[in-house]
């Protein structure tokens, strides 16, 4: 993430959360080490490690690649790298600008209390980064992760914090939608709050009647109470997860963050 020193070493990420899907059987291990293309020459070139990496990572954000557990064994130095680089941070400053833009050029805002915009928290406005350093390698425990969550030391990605603070300059409310249980709703509002965030319309995190909901649902669900039941008008929603952004309704527009660490849906 942005912010972030860089990777002691390679980087193993599981999801094993509630809503994580099952594993394609994709490792690049189960793959050719070396790919052949070829060239408008029409002569052979080996393709690198490194561009396998990055063509993964990249297939990723194009949701080529879906329902994985972990970053491929090999990639897992490559992916990391790109996390702690300047690269990572043009491409989220990058989609950031994107927001501001279409804020600027294309939102017909009513002021009536009802335009609104939707966050998602980890990985979108928090950084999860710090806590896998500490378990690189190791397959995700979720009661040590919920431990860790509840000291509320997770630090802000900044460029996620200079479009919150822009959407509440603009009289917009920030409504946030997080795949977070429910007990961990003041360990939450204390980190957001120390990290600088602070003035959301309303916190949504997932109850126990939500347990057996995947995340897409889960959090479609919630916007359809926003537009149905509330009368927001849901301008815009940040997320690092495609399951943040899909689903019906939707918003006008939606904007996802690069994050090639673990898949949710």
């Amino acid at each position: 993430m942005a912010q972030t020193r860089p990777f002691l070493g390679g980087l193993i990420i599981f999801f094993f959360i509630t809503g994580v899907c099952s594993s394609a059987d994709w490792n690049i291990l189960n793959h050719q080490r070396s790919v052949t293309a070829r060239r408008s020459n029409g002569r052979a070139v080996d393709i690198s490690l490194k561009n396998y990496c990055d063509a993964w990572r990249m297939n990723v954000e194009l949701h080529n690649i879906r329902d994985f557990d972990a970053v491929p064994e090999e990639c897992t130095g490559i992916v990391g790298k790109y996390m702690t680089s300047l690269q990572y941070r043009a491409d989220s400053e990058r989609t950031i600008e994107e927001c501001t833009i279409y804020l600027s050029t294309s939102c017909g805002l009513e002021m009536d209390g009802r335009d609104a915009w939707i966050f998602d928290i980890d990985d979108t406005l928090l950084s999860t980064v710090p806590y896998f350093k500490k378990h690189q390698g190791e397959k995700l425990n979720l009661t040590s992760l919920e431990e860790w969550m509840r000291k509320g030391k997770a630090p802000a990605l900044e460029h996620s914090l200079k479009l919150f603070n822009e959407i509440k300059g603009r009289g917009i409310q920030i409504v946030l939608v997080s795949s977070r249980r429910e007990h961990l709703r003041s360990a939450t509002i204390d980190n957001l709050v120390t990290a600088g965030f602070h003035g959301w319309s309303s916190l949504i995190l997932r109850g126990p009647e939500d347990e057996l909901k995947g995340v897409q649902n889960f959090k479609a669900d919630a916007r359809r109470r926003l537009v149905e039941e509330d009368g927001y008008r849901i301008w815009g929603i940040l997320g690092d997860q495609f399951s943040s952004i899909q689903g019906l309704p939707s918003a006008k527009r939606t904007f996802k963050l690069p994050n090639p660490l673990y898949y949710i849906c």
